[in-house]
């Protein structure tokens, strides 16, 4: 089944503008930032030169990916809303990273989070961390989220998953590779409008549906009645998911090191606040 056949005219048209318009929108950000002696910091810090809401926008657009859309979501269906507690305990852990973690961070003109470890212990750990780092992203993060991109992209559009991952590589690489953190973090903007669109969009279309067209309550409605369960935010040990989220031991344990370490050690998370203009913007 071919892309145009699976989608539609309209569908089609509308990705393929989206497409163009972004790498376009890459592109011209990119040219106005190129001039002489640009350096490392230029590249991968946007010249030190973010505001607050760019970084915001890109801190969203950053954490919605596949693993979310996709991974989260399923996740969502089978345990149901106790899967948000990586979400909801995010929104404290950013406080405590923003004003205990970045004050050091920004102090000491840090771009890398192998480099802070070079200043704080020495070289060793640095190299350390950084091959282990790039062997989990490369074969593990970035694997994950294209296999589930291209599973998508084949539901949707009945094209081959293989053909989605090439296609999904080659278009991140087209719009980040010339342009560097601040095009990668000005066309997030765009991004985080139509994923949170498309989000609550999708929502309620799929409520509605529950409902038979009566309407979003009416669908949250039958919701709440037949699957009560899905609904607690923590998971008691009857729950037969209780081992993916053990109630409150996850939440005072093990997840707080995760949220850290994705919050505030995470180098395509953390580069975003990185590249602010001061401390103030950052935090």
């Amino acid at each position: 089944m071919d892309f145009a056949n699976k989608l539609g005219t309209i569908d089609s048209t509308i990705f393929i503008v989206y497409v163009i318009g972004l790498l376009c929108l890459a592109l011209w950000i990119s040219r106005n930032e190129k001039k002489e002696g640009a350096n490392t910091e230029d590249y991968f810090l946007a010249s030190k030169s973010l505001p607050w809401w760019a970084i915001g926008a890109s801190l969203i657009a950053a954490n919605i990916s596949a693993e979310q859309i996709i991974g989260m979501s399923g996740s969502g269906y089978a345990i149901g809303l106790a899967i948000a507690s990586y979400e909801w305990m995010a929104a404290i852990t950013l406080v405590i990273v923003g004003k205990y973690m970045l004050p050091i961070f920004l102090k000491n003109e840090i771009f890398t989070m192998p480099q802070y470890l070079e200043q704080r212990f020495d070289s060793k750990v640095k190299t350390t961390m950084a091959i282990f780092w790039l062997a989990v992203y490369t074969f593990v993060n970035l694997t994950a989220v294209l296999w589930l991109g291209g599973m998508a992209i084949e539901t949707v559009a009945g094209v081959d998953w293989m053909f989605g991952m090439i296609f999904l590589a080659v278009f991140s690489v087209a719009y980040s590779l010339y342009g560097g953190l601040k095009a990668v973090a000005f066309t997030d903007i765009l991004q985080v409008v139509l994923l949170v669109f498309g989000g609550l969009l999708l929502s309620y279309l799929a409520l509605d549906a529950v409902a038979d067209g009566q309407g979003v309550l009416a669908g949250f409605g039958i919701l709440t009645d037949q699957m009560p369960e899905h609904f607690d935010m923590i998971l008691s040990p009857e729950n037969e998911h209780y081992m993916s989220l053990p109630g409150l031991s996850v939440l005072l344990g093990g997840m707080w090191v995760m949220n850290f370490s994705y919050w505030g050690f995470n180098q395509y998370i953390i580069q975003r606040a990185l590249a602010a203009k001061d401390l103030k913007e950052a935090q």
